[in-house]
């Protein structure tokens, strides 16, 4: 029988990964609070789909099965028999400590509790619930059927048990994992990247350096498929400028204290390639 995954979320993370987890055989319920929402995730991974189909990745007939394990819903209560659930919704704790609180009233006694948080501490998630040892970190990448990368986060009480099941899952559906023994903010991609744009903003605000020629020397000189300053731009300066935040307030280290052009840009709206300009212009 297949395992059902529960989504919560249905933003271009949280589609990503019913999309491979659906692709891998598992029965999938994604779960946002809109009609709308769900239409736009579903959307996306169809056109996924149809994508890696149109490039000979992926026989149309899997495509449509994979599409036929996904249902949508805006009821929570659709997790209470899932065997994993994932949360994937924006990164504020009060909302994700809510979802993991309820979660905890409705989910099976053994179900894996997961969050795709980037930067937040999995303990501070962990202690809305009363089963800590049962919840983990699952940090996919985006895109994720792109990305090989899964980021498994060990919490205060993670059970060695419950690291073995979101490994299991998360190898099953294609990713790799790097395990993160202590829960720090940030973890690892998330500070080596925070600490990276962070000084490349830095360069750029005092004039060392253009954008263009500081993203060129970490591509060529490092071997970087993409510079830190446009990959601020496709994360989105404000997701970057909230991630920095967090484990600066978290951590009291300067060297992730985010440079004030970075608070001007999202302030303007600037906040890279879904607004059409951020340190660079699209």
């Amino acid at each position: 029988m297949a395992k059902k995954l529960a989504v919560i979320g249905a933003g271009l993370m949280g589609a990503g990964i019913a999309q491979v987890s659906a692709q891998a055989g598992w029965d999938v319920v994604l779960r946002d609070v809109t009609d709308e929402a769900l239409r736009r995730g579903t959307d996306t991974i169809r056109a996924s789909y149809d994508k890696f189909v149109s490039r000979g990745k992926l026989a149309a007939e899997e495509a449509e099965r994979a599409l036929g394990r996904i249902t949508t819903t805006t009821d929570l209560d659709a997790a209470a028999d899932a065997d994993v659930v994932v949360e994937a919704v924006f990164e504020k704790i009060e909302v994700k400590r809510e979802i993991f609180r309820t979660l905890d009233e409705l989910v099976k006694d053994d179900t894996i509790l997961a969050s795709n948080t980037s930067a937040i501490p999995i303990t501070k998630i962990a202690a809305a619930t009363r089963r800590p040892e049962r919840v983990v970190g699952t940090h996919f990448f985006s895109p994720v059927p792109m990305m090989r990368l899964c980021e498994l986060v060990r919490g205060h009480k993670t059970s060695d048990e419950t690291l073995a099941a979101a490994r299991e899952f998360a190898e099953g559906v294609g990713k790799t994992c790097i395990v993160v023994n202590r829960d720090v903010a940030g973890f690892v991609t998330t500070r080596l990247i925070s600490a990276l744009v962070v000084e490349a903003a830095k360069l750029y605000e005092s004039g060392v350096a253009t954008a263009e020629d500081i993203d060129t020397a970490c591509k060529l000189g490092f071997g970087h498929a993409m510079g830190p300053l446009a990959t601020a731009d496709l994360t989105g300066v404000d997701i970057l400028l909230h991630a920095t935040d967090n484990i600066y307030t978290e951590s009291q280290d300067e060297k992730f204290a985010p440079p004030e052009i970075m608070r001007r840009m999202v302030d303007a709206g600037d906040i890279g390639r879904k607004s059409g300009e951020g340190f660079y212009r699209y």
